[in-house]
Parts: structure tokens; sequence; C-alpha cells
């Protein structure tokens, strides 16, 4: 594969990366430790680096209304964490050195990539489904689907289990667990989940689609590999082998996502509509190599990157940076929720109580 086959600027062999948006394929140029894999160690980073702006918008919002955040935990007092925590893991294996070690010795060496505060617990589910989440409140979890082991290759379940370390290092645990409860309620009728519920459900969809852009990035940082992210997105986008599919297409694929600035929202509304919870892989292709070429990832590699305790920027230059990545469409997104969570959230509050 060559970079004229991508019509992009890579360099899939390597190099230093020189800040210009071409990417250094994993070798990196940075000061850090390497781990076994020849990654660079990525010490005591901060997880804003990979939060995509509309995401922290988003999340930032959700956080500044003290009803929202209620609402949630209202829900999750409602079950308690544990019984969540269990029914989540009630048909799964945890994985260690001694049960599924080859996944343990991957997400080991992820860990240790993206610097994670633990080793948070993993688990390796019986489901057809290609997909993995990360879920919990105090003590976060993670969960990993067969089907997603029987598809992809060592060097891909990396990249997945570094998007879910991702989640859980970006605090995103806590509202993916009561998107993930609600949809189930509400599929079920179960009482609580009125109108008020599925408007607060529609916001937290909403945020969860564009957090998976921020964890994106941090997959890509816990590999360090664009070409095996990119991969694994077309695998989970068709399936298929790789005799029978072509990065290079899939990639031409992805451009109809950059004719514009506002496109990515747009689809988002759709998807919104549509009651998806997340994958459009093609979008989340596109926005991946976006952010490649600004020439942050490769800032990162060389050392470049803030670190944990450094102080954040405010709320409004969040929601500055959001409106310039998705124009007005972000800014537009973050009032409507905040509305709609001011509107809904007594009547939420009062469906506990009868």
């Amino acid at each position: 594969m060559t970079d004229r086959d991508y019509e992009f600027e890579y360099d899939f062999d390597g190099g230093s990366g020189d800040g210009d948006g071409s990417a250094s394929g994993g070798t990196g140029s940075g000061n850090g430790d390497r781990n076994g894999t020849d990654r660079v160690v990525l010490t005591d980073i901060a997880s804003r680096v990979w939060e995509h702006p509309a995401d922290r918008a988003a999340l930032a919002a959700l956080r500044k209304l003290p009803m929202f955040d209620q609402v949630l935990r209202a829900l999750f007092g409602f079950f308690g964490e544990k019984p969540i925590r269990l029914a989540f893991q009630a048909n799964a294996v945890q994985v260690g050195p001694s049960q599924f070690p080859r996944i343990w010795d991957l997400y080991c060496e992820v860990c240790d990539t993206l610097d994670a505060p633990a080793r948070y617990p993993l688990f390796v589910s019986q489901n057809p489904v290609v997909n993995a989440g990360a879920y919990g409140m105090k003590e976060p979890f993670i969960i990993l689907n067969s089907g997603t082991l029987a598809l992809l290759s060592d060097d891909e379940v990396a990249y997945i289990l570094g998007h879910e370390v991702g989640h859980v290092m970006s605090d995103h645990v806590l509202y993916r667990t009561m998107t993930q409860l609600l949809i189930e309620l509400a599929k079920l009728g179960f009482p609580i989940v009125g109108l008020a519920a599925r408007a607060i459900l529609v916001a937290l969809l909403e945020w969860n689609r564009k957090s998976e852009l921020s964890s994106d990035r941090a997959g890509l940082l816990a590999i360090q590999d664009p070409e095996i992210v990119m991969a694994s997105m077309l695998k989970m986008a068709g399936g298929g082998s790789d005799e029978e599919t072509s990065l290079p297409e899939f990639i031409r694929q992805a451009e109809d996502y950059r004719v514009s600035g506002d496109v990515a929202d747009q689809v988002f509304k759709v998807l919104n509509l549509l009651g998806q919870t997340h994958p459009f892989w093609v979008l989340r292709l596109s926005e991946l190599r976006a952010w490649i070429e600004t020439g942050d990832y490769d800032r990162v590699l060389r050392g470049d990157y803030r670190r944990r305790g450094d102080p954040d920027p405010t709320y409004s230059d969040d929601l500055s940076e959001a409106a310039n990545a998705y124009k007005s469409g972000a800014k537009d997104f973050v009032g409507q929720m905040s509305d709609a969570a001011r509107r809904v959230g007594e009547s939420f509050m009062d469906s506990f109580r009868k």
C-alpha cells in the first residue's frame, strides 16, 4: 500500500513525523519510554488530549445541569451499582493471566501505553455481535464480545481495548451505563421510562455518539498505527476478511464526510432520528483522519501533550472548540440538550415517587 493508494499523507512505514499531518505509524520520535511493542508510553497523559471538542462540550453541558445528574443517579440508585455490575457480567468470563492470557497480554500493553491508572476488570462475553463496551459507576469495567475476537486480529483487538480504556479514563462510563439501561428499559416498556426519560435518552444518545470520536483517538494512541485502526473500522463496518475488502476504497468512501464542515453534524442528526447508538464507522474514520492531519497525533507521540493535573480550559473554550468542529451544529446541540434536560428533569424525578 502506498500513499498514492490512500490519497492521504500517511507514512505507514514509520518516521518521526513533523506535525504536518503525516502519521508516524507507531515509531514516533517522542522522548517517552517504550514498552515491549515499541510503542511510546504516554506517561501521565490527560484524557483531554484525545477528547473530541464536540464530546467535551456535550459532556460539560450534561455535568453543568444538577437536575440532569440527579436523574441519572436516581436511576442508578433505583437498581444499585452492584446488581447492575453483576448483571452486565453475569454471562461473561473475566480475563486474566490464566483466562484468555493472550487477550490479557494485549490489554496490559494497552494500559501501559496509555499509562492507565488501573487495570480495569475485563470480561469476554459469548456474543456474536462484534462490539465491546465500558460500563460502571465507581468501579468501571470493560466487556469484550466474543464476536470481536473472531473477526479481528490481535492488533485490531488491541485497538478496541485502547478505545474502551479511553472511555474509562475520560469518565464516560456512568453516562454510557445510564444510556444502555434506559435503552433496555424503554424496549421493555418499564413504567419509569416515560416521555421525560425518553427526552433524556435522546440527549444521552447524541453525546454518546460524539464520545466515540474521542475514544477512537485513544485507541489510535494506544496502538500507534493508523493503518491498523482504519482496518479495524473497515471490519467493524462491514465484516469480511482482508482478502474480501479494500482499505483504500473504504478510505475513499469516507471522503463523502469531508465535503463540508457541517456534514458530520448533519449525519449525527439523522442517526438521532434513527435511534442509532454509535457505529457510523465511515464517519468515524473520516473524523480520525482529520485529527491526524492537524498534526496533533504526531505531537503527542513526540511528548508534546497535556498531563494529568494541568489546568483545563474553561467551559466556554470547550464550546468554542466544538463550534469550530461542527460550526453552529455543536452550539445548537448543547443549547437543545440543556433546554430538554431542564424541561424534563422534575417530571422524571416525579416518576420515581409515584
